[in-house]
């Protein structure tokens, strides 16, 4: 039972850190030092909060909807977040200026693995 709750509370405490990190950098019209951060809090949160919940399946890796989206939302957030990071790195106004347009698409792919997790859930009671 605890490493389900921790499970559930790693997953939405990545949902919470992405979130502010993606709409932060919207609102703000620029990529900042501090959404970097949230983004790799986000990420390691996701991560540790996906392994919990296949050691608790007891399956590992499905090929099913909810795997295959899942797999390829924590790459493209790791993907996002060294792209965020090298942009900060080379302090290239325009790419700071635009990268949040890539930061929407990867948080909205990233939600639907999220949804459907819940649903999973929810329907395995």
């Amino acid at each position: 039972m605890a490493m389900l709750i921790f499970a559930v509370i790693f997953i939405n405490l990545a949902l919470v850190f992405y979130t502010v990190a993606v709409w932060g950098e919207k609102i703000q019209g620029s990529l900042k030092g501090w959404h970097l951060v949230l983004f790799w809090t986000g990420l390691v949160f996701d991560t540790l909060g996906t392994a919990n919940m296949s050691r608790l399946a007891g399956e590992g890796f499905r090929m099913n909807f909810h795997g295959i989206t899942g797999i390829l939302a924590i790459l493209l957030m790791l993907i996002h977040t060294l792209w965020a990071t090298r942009v900060l790195a080379q302090n290239d106004l325009r790419l700071k200026s635009t990268f949040h347009r890539f930061s929407i698409l990867v948080w909205l792919i990233w939600l639907i693995p999220f949804v459907s997790g819940a649903l999973l859930g929810m329907m395995r009671g």
